[in-house]
């Protein structure tokens, strides 16, 4: 016999676990299924931009959150060709207490959220647990979804079932299970770099800004490194592709690629044991031109993959949740949801994705498909003179990084005072 809930949400990632804290502070049932053992897992975005901070501010839980572990990022600098970098974003210039980027990472915020859902008596969360397809009733809406459950150790399948919903929300990222099971395909934009992610150790007596981003530029590679209290977060750009020739030229020359782009790191680099160390992110941009089907909404990556220019995803993706909650709460409690319900969730959230991703296939073509083809990046000159002739422009872009083109606020349901 199936189990029931109102609301199933696919994927315990920030925007998986942010839609069904919100929908639970509002009363309805809602279960959260996260096919992993836990949130552990490295080289996700951790960036949390000020929209999300003021959101958790707004739902009673700012201070627990600004108690986790975590740095601050005053600003982000664009390359110049022939010159120094460029204050791109200056977050300092904003407005108290929104005025920086927060580095925290992923777990210890998703741990810290979904510790504030459990409070909630309508909040269920089933780890190990992966949706493998959808349920559909006799008109072919979507009416739950099946799921497989592993052990937690071995990873192997001990059992599984089907949970039916009036609404199944998914979240589960740019690979979504369900997106293909539901039939639909996202337009692809071209990007010119794939990331490989790694970690190198950070020396206590080294005094470079613990949150600092410092970008160095080759010939046809970019090197990126996020200094953390303890470590070194290191993403290496190159062409999109050439992860085969990089494993096949092996450690050692990898090795030699990273003391090239940074010469002071050099010392260190023996840290990488193997390519197996090596952390690929097959980088993508697209977006579906409809993001829904009766009893399915896809929002988060399954609907828009992101670059990783910006450090936007996570932010972008909880600010779909927040616009979900609120539009989707009432109908499903009143048992009245239906397609156009869905489509205003879209309808709400697609200019903001749209300039985005436009921003983001700017940076890739005047910065990163340049670095990628042995040239210097070319950012628009007009935008160089402002920033550099006028200090203040860069309140203009950071405000954009910080809270998006349509930032959104808690539901007056959700909220809650410290």
């Amino acid at each position: 016999m199936a189990a029931s809930t109102q609301c199933v949400v696919v994927g315990g990632g920030p925007a998986g676990i942010v839609l069904g804290l919100l929908l639970a502070r509002a009363g309805v049932r809602v279960t959260v299924l996260e096919k992993h053992a836990d949130f552990l897992r490295d080289f996700r975005g951790d960036t949390v931009h000020a929209s999300t901070i003021r959101l958790l501010d707004e739902l009673g839980l700012g201070e627990g959150f600004r108690a986790l572990p975590q740095s601050r990022l005053g600003n982000f600098r664009l390359p110049v060709a022939g010159g120094d970098p460029v204050v791109l974003a200056d977050f300092g210039l904003l407005k108290e207490p929104y005025n920086y980027v927060a580095m925290v990472p992923q777990w210890d915020l998703l741990n810290f959220l979904v510790e504030a859902a459990r409070q909630e008596p309508t909040f269920t969360v089933l780890m190990n647990t992966e949706a493998t397809d959808l349920l559909r009733d006799d008109s072919g809406a979507v009416g739950g979804v099946r799921y497989q459950t592993r052990d937690p150790l071995t990873r192997a399948v001990v059992g599984g079932g089907e949970l039916r919903a009036s609404l199944t929300v998914a979240c589960d990222g740019r690979g979504s299970v369900l997106r293909s099971q539901a039939g639909l395909v996202p337009r692809e934009f071209s990007v010119p770099f794939d990331t490989w992610w790694f970690r190198l150790p950070r020396h206590a007596n080294e005094d470079e800004p613990v949150a600092s981003i410092a970008p160095r530029f080759g010939t046809s590679d970019v090197l990126l490194s996020l200094t953390r209290k303890d470590y070194h977060q290191i993403a290496y750009l190159a062409a999109k592709g050439l992860d085969p020739r990089l494993r096949a030229e092996g450690v050692e020359a990898f090795r030699g690629r990273v003391a090239r782009l940074r010469t002071d790191l050099a010392d260190r680099v023996g840290a990488i044991e193997s390519m197996d160390d090596l952390h690929l992110l097959d980088v993508k941009l697209n977006r579906l031109s409809r993001w829904h089907k009766p009893g399915l909404l896809l929002i988060g990556d399954a609907a828009h993959a992101m670059s990783p220019a910006g450090g936007v995803g996570i932010n972008l993706a909880v600010q779909d949740a927040v616009a979900a909650a609120r539009i989707l709460a009432s109908p499903l409690l009143k048992e009245t949801l239906d397609d156009g319900h869905l489509a205003a969730v879209q309808k709400r959230r697609w200019l903001p994705t749209l300039v985005v991703q436009t921003f983001q296939r700017i940076l890739h073509r005047v910065v990163f498909a340049q670095v990628m083809a042995g040239k210097p990046p070319k950012p628009p000159k007009p935008l160089i003179f402002a920033l550099r002739t006028f200090p203040a422009f860069g309140k203009l872009p950071a405000r954009m990084i910080a809270f998006g083109p349509r930032p959104e606020h808690a539901p007056e349901f959700a909220r809650r005072k410290p």
